[in-house]
């Protein structure tokens, strides 16, 4: 029976080998990689080209309570020529009245059967088509974000000189006074967001798109297939602008800041939708891509597409402890040291490089006794990953938030 196990054994952890080792060698990068705000006021100033005019797109659904404060912070940051489209879609709140009193141009839609951000998108640039003159640039900011001082300049810059599209920094914050479980969620999204998209950029290949903070060249946003449900429609984007050789930039010194929503049902809404739409697109499209970038010599779409290979960080840390334990009680039950004790290796090396990411980045957001506690946060969301298996959410979701 042992004979027959080990292989299956071994096999399943090559297969887990792939992920843990990419994820290890993105922290190895960032941590060679200078920090997100070095270099800053250089970056604002290089460059005497004009960008051309944008058009800051803000999709919303329900926002209300808190678009104005986004529409502040990108209003103070536009420049002759700049203007700013909000999509009201699907709204039943005040969310069309609030953006028009910030001095925001406003699309309302109504469509019950297309909901989600993808369709809000396309239809804001179906609408910016036939409004001339056509913008240089669109840039993306979610109607619950705020933008650092000069990060649209920044952003629209990078833009505009590469001519690919290019993503910000985008951090979640925990709200104050949040529990454990929310800083913990605020470390791993910093880690995805911050820490592995650095070390992609250190590493001199491109990121993933994030939702928010995203700038686009007109002439690639106008032709991009923007219309879905996917539950991670910026995941999709990012992979088929890769698929076509201009995969995103990262620009980490350009800040865009959110919040977790300080419900519980609404924070565990946003990271259902968050991880769930994570899993779909890695087993529907992860091994095609694959295979695409390897059969087109196309780097670019196979770094991401190995980046997309690594599941919530909460997930690998199940994996790699399961692959422990099975490991280790083979062990105790055959007396053989190879090949169970390989098991070991996945969760050690894992750990070493979230040791390492959080001396980095995240010894603001956690403390060191805190940080004990992320196998017991990843043991807390196993439910979620169940419900994957069985209870998969398919449709697009609004999280609650506190509307303070």
């Amino acid at each position: 029976m042992s004979a027959l196990l080990a292989p299956l054994f071994i096999l399943l952890l090559v297969l887990l080998a792939v992920p843990v080792c990419v994820f290890v060698l993105e922290i190895g990068a960032a941590l060679l990689a200078r920090s997100a705000g070095a270099g800053a006021g250089a970056s604002a100033a290089a460059g005497s080209r004009p960008r051309g005019a944008l058009t800051v797109l803000v999709p919303a659904h329900d926002e209300g309570a808190g678009i104005g404060a986004t529409l502040a912070s990108v209003c103070a940051q536009l420049q002759a020529g700049d203007r700013v489209l909000v999509v009201a879609d699907n709204c039943s709140d005040d969310t069309a009245a609030c953006a028009r009193s910030a001095g925001a141009a406003v699309l309302e839609r109504q469509d019950s059967e297309r909901r989600g951000k993808g369709y809000a998108l396309d239809a804001g640039v179906r609408h910016l088509a036939g409004q001339l003159p056509l913008p240089a640039l669109v840039v993306v900011i979610d109607a619950d974000c705020l933008l650092a001082p000069h990060a649209l300049e920044r952003l629209a810059r990078r833009c505009s000189r590469s001519g690919r599209p290019v993503q910000a920094l985008y951090l979640m914050r925990a709200p104050a006074g949040s529990s454990l479980k929310t800083r913990v969620a605020e470390f791993a999204w910093t880690v995805k967001n911050q820490a592995r998209a650095l070390g992609l950029a250190r590493a001199g290949l491109p990121c993933q798109l994030m939702g928010s903070g995203m700038a686009f060249p007109w002439a690639l946003i106008e032709s991009a297939a923007l219309a879905s449900a996917d539950l991670v429609e910026d995941l999709r984007l990012g992979l088929d602008f890769a698929r076509s050789g201009q995969a995103p930039l990262f620009c980490p010194e350009a800040l865009v800041t959110s919040e977790f929503p300080a419900s519980v049902q609404g924070l565990k809404s946003q990271r259902t939708r968050w991880e769930h739409g994570h899993l779909a697109m890695l087993l529907r499209a992860g091994p095609g891509l694959l295979w695409q970038a390897l059969r087109r010599r196309n780097g670019a779409l196979c770094a991401l597409t190995l980046d997309l290979c690594v599941p919530p960080l909460a997930l690998l840390l199940l994996l790699s402890l399961a692959s422990c334990a099975v490991g280790l009680l083979a062990w105790a039950w055959s007396g053989a040291v190879l090949p169970w004790t390989l098991g070991l290796v996945a969760p050690l090396l894992l750990a070493a490089a979230v040791l390492a990411a959080w001396w980095r980045f995240g010894r603001a957001i956690l403390r060191g006794r805190e940080l004990a506690f992320a196998p017991l946060y990843a043991l807390i969301k196993i439910p979620l990953y169940l419900a994957f298996l069985f209870r998969r959410q398919v449709k697009w979701v609004r999280s609650e938030r506190d509307p303070d």
